[in-house]
């Protein structure tokens, strides 16, 4: 399942540790994984571990902790919403309602042409930008109003058109 050049990037990666610590790069090698494939499936968990030389629930226990590790396929783009308390108290949970309703699905789902999954997330650490986002596990949005939202979602939809 996992490729020989997927392979090779997890070697780029054990070799930043001393030989017997090479379990220390069980979370690049997840992300490494989740990059080829989209997710951390049970049968990529095993590869890992093999490879790590660890045992498979070590490794699963690292996917299931972090929620940037998808253990289902995702849309195309990920949006966690912080819901965390100091969010919340600047409408948080007002964005991903709004999300909700504008995609058309819950928080957990993936709307119908596989483009968005809407998800919640815990702190990320912009307690005054709030409310804020992260997009892709890469991208931070802040001070998410509703036409910010609005406007985020228009700009991915025209990406992605033809």
């Amino acid at each position: 399942m996992i490729s020989d050049a997927v392979k090779a990037r997890f070697a780029a990666e054990v070799a930043k540790y001393p030989a017997d610590q090479k379990q220390s790069a069980v979370m690049a090698c997840l992300a490494i994984v989740q990059q080829a494939l989209g997710h951390v499936s049970v049968d990529s968990e095993k590869e890992v571990a093999d490879y790590l030389g660890m045992p498979q629930i070590a490794v699963h226990e690292v996917t299931t902790f972090y929620n940037m590790y998808n253990q289902q396929p995702v849309g195309k783009y990920k949006l966690n919403v912080c819901t965390n308390l100091p969010c919340q108290l600047r409408d948080g949970q007002k964005a991903l309602h709004h999300l909700e309703h504008r995609l058309g699905v819950r928080m957990g789902e993936t709307t119908a042409d596989g483009l968005f999954t809407l998800q919640q997330s815990e702190c990320l650490g912009a307690c005054a930008d709030s409310p804020v986002m992260l997009v892709n596990d890469r991208t931070m949005c802040s001070f998410m109003s509703n036409e910010k939202l609005d406007q985020l979602i228009d700009g991915l939809k025209k990406a992605e058109a033809p």
